[in-house]
């Protein structure tokens, strides 16, 4: 990892957590006067449940929207073999099942030895590739567009 990605990472964790100090101490108030609210989750459990059902489904989804800037708007991994991710309209459809396979072969470098499936959504959220690696044949088979 280069000292330029090393520094933008602690900068923005830096801000993200200035943000969140100073959204928590000045939303305080705002919860008192509404009983019947939910809780809010901290800043930091929700950014770790909108990337993955696992820790390290939740880094990989990370590693995912910080790596395909422009070309991924929302990634999710759900039990270690399902990766989700919503396409930027700045994506060709000629360039999704580049794309698409992509993300399954590094996929399965984080999470070998099983069978994998990137599902691609449109911008608009419409399924559009489902991208599945067999771990026997060492394949990936698409369906969709």
């Amino acid at each position: 990892m280069s000292l330029f990605q090393q520094t933008r990472k602690i900068l923005t964790a830096l801000v993200l957590v200035l943000v969140l100090t100073i959204t928590t101490a000045c939303g305080g108030t705002a919860q008192a006067t509404k009983p019947n609210s939910l809780p809010a989750l901290s800043g930091n459990s929700y950014a770790q449940l909108e990337r993955g059902s696992t820790q390290s489904g939740q880094e990989f989804g990370t590693w995912v929207m910080q790596t395909a800037k422009g070309l991924v708007q929302d990634a999710y991994v759900r039990d270690n073999n399902k990766l989700g991710v919503v396409i930027t309209p700045q994506v060709k459809p000629s360039d999704v099942k580049t794309l698409a396979k992509s993300l399954a072969q590094g996929f399965h470098k984080n999470f070998p030895s099983q069978d994998l499936t990137v599902l691609v959504y449109a911008p608009d959220k419409k399924l559009i590739l489902t991208a599945k690696y067999d771990e026997q044949s060492k394949q990936i088979q698409y369906q969709g567009a």
